[in-house]
């Protein structure tokens, strides 16, 4: 196996914390129950989902979350419309408000 394989799965393989030559001298067994009771405190099971704050986050959970869609795409349209309007408005329309062209 070459130094690149090699190398590559020791990256997937934990070390041996729990080896047997390791648990019989006093010194190391010693270490290996720190090791042990640091384990232990650690939370078992999936880690809890992370609630989505503020406005960005609420919605790019719920239009990007597990359940995808397009309305964005269509928030995005409304929004360029909405903003083609305020301008047209400001440097044409506002000076037509009370005279006819």
């Amino acid at each position: 196996m070459s130094f690149i394989t090699r190398r590559a799965l020791s990256t997937l393989i934990p070390p041996k914390v729990a080896s047997p030559s390791g648990i019989g001298e006093a010194q190391d067994a010693a270490r290996m129950q720190r090791v042990v009771s640091f384990y232990e405190k650690l939370p078992r099971g999936p880690a809890p989902e992370v609630k989505p704050s503020g406005l960005l986050g609420r919605y790019q959970a719920r239009y990007f979350g597990k359940k995808p869609s397009a309305m964005p795409i269509v928030h995005l349209i409304g929004g360029f419309l909405l903003l083609g309007y305020v301008q047209d408005y400001y440097f044409h329309l506002r000076h037509h408000k009370n005279n006819a062209h």
